[in-house]
């Protein structure tokens, strides 16, 4: 098997099919429109076009201008003007996908991550009344204790200190006796 072929066949485990699907219905309903029957998900958003109408949904006027005709290299803009947007919404530079993962289909299971990536970012934006994609993240739980308590701390000893309160394993037989022969 050659290089080229273990390797797309690698990255074409890391994808799940059901977090195609369930970014597939996200983007759907943000947009109210269905995708063209019988067209593959990685087919309908590969230009770009698609995604800076959900970018310009959650965040209007991210994308100003969507390029609808023109060459490869209109649609690769597309694709590049919602990358920029989605960053500046507040996705972090290392869940963003590279152009050529979608518009060559190289990785679309890292599309799907950035989808994700940016479904969860839709939580930290209190003006958007939803739908949201994948789980909502944990917010800081910051805690203040007085110089009582933290030093009330120190004197405990924790299980995993290695206290076990004198325990051993004397007489303790397990499964049959080691016998030693000696000699003939």
């Amino acid at each position: 098997m050659s290089l080229e072929r273990q390797v797309r066949a690698k990255l074409a485990s890391k994808r799940d099919p059901q977090q195609d699907k369930e970014a597939q219905e996200w983007i759907e309903t943000i947009l109210g429109a269905k995708f063209p029957p019988g067209e593959l998900y990685e087919d309908v958003i590969r230009d770009g076009t698609v995604l800076c109408q959900v970018i310009n949904k959650l965040a209007p006027g991210s994308v100003p201008k969507i390029n609808t005709s023109g060459g490869q290299f209109k649609m690769m803009e597309n694709i590049n003007n919602f990358q920029a947007a989605i960053k500046n919404y507040g996705v972090a530079d290392i869940d963003v996908f590279q152009t050529v993962d979608l518009w060559e289909k190289k990785d679309i299971a890292q599309v799907t991550n950035t989808l994700f990536a940016l479904g969860r970012e839709t939580y930290k934006h209190s003006e958007w009344p939803g739908p949201w994609l994948g789980p909502k993240p944990s917010e800081e739980n910051k805690r203040e204790f007085t110089e009582e308590q933290l030093k009330a701390g120190q004197t405990v000893i924790g299980l995993q200190a290695g206290q076990n309160k004198g325990a051993s394993q004397a007489g303790q037989n397990i499964g049959a006796g080691r016998k030693i022969i000696l000699g003939k």
